[in-house]
């Protein structure tokens, strides 16, 4: 069995006001940087192959934590396209019922230019397939998007409505993935240690 731990990159500016950040490589906020400092991964992951995103706010995560992660293009944050650094409230009173009706095709949203959960989703199964072939257990610094998609994957969730279950973005989210590369969740909202 492959277990895999998925972290969120900390805090940035962009998160503090609300907007969109997909692709955009914005860096940890000074206050992101410092609540990270605090920090420190819980023993028993720290032996672990880490992987990163390849944008600057996981890669800065992953330093912070003392991770040296290997960079893997398939945890890229999902590309939100036009939308990207608009707030989810501007583009409801800029683009009104074609906003909410594109929020409401669940894993199939696909931003103007961007791209839907389903294709993070189908980014995000060869490289889970590898790493049960590689039989190792695993962790990354990735974003809520990704996130998002692998509870998707795990539960069969349509991405409408509530989340299977409510996770805490600031803790280790632990999935064990199947011989044919399927996410099973095992554990959420494991906290992060303070620093003695």
């Amino acid at each position: 069995m492959t277990r895999l731990i998925l972290m969120r990159h900390g805090v940035t500016d962009w998160n503090q006001s609300g907007r969109l950040q997909g692709r955009a490589d914005i860096p940890l906020s000074d206050a992101g940087r410092g609540q990270l400092a605090a920090q420190i991964l819980p023993q028993a992951y720290r032996q672990r192959i880490w992987y990163s995103s390849p944008l600057l706010r996981a890669r800065q995560t992953a330093e912070a934590l003392g991770i040296q992660p290997l960079v893997e293009p398939a945890l890229i944050e999902m590309d939100w396209g036009s939308y990207e650094g608009h707030t989810i409230a501007d583009l409801r009173i800029e683009h009104g019922a074609g906003f909410i009706e594109n929020e409401d095709r669940g894993l199939d949203l696909q931003p103007p230019g961007g791209e839907s959960p389903r294709q993070v989703q189908a980014r995000l199964l060869p490289w889970l397939q590898r790493l049960t072939v590689a039989g190792q257990d695993a962790g990354a610094i990735t974003h809520k998007g990704v996130i998002r998609a692998m509870l998707g994957l795990a539960f069969d969730w349509p991405m409408l409505g509530k989340s299977p279950i409510k996770l805490d973005w600031r803790c280790l989210q632990e999935f064990r993935i199947t011989d044919t590369g399927r996410p099973e969740l095992l554990a959420a909202n494991i906290p992060l240690e303070q620093k003695a």
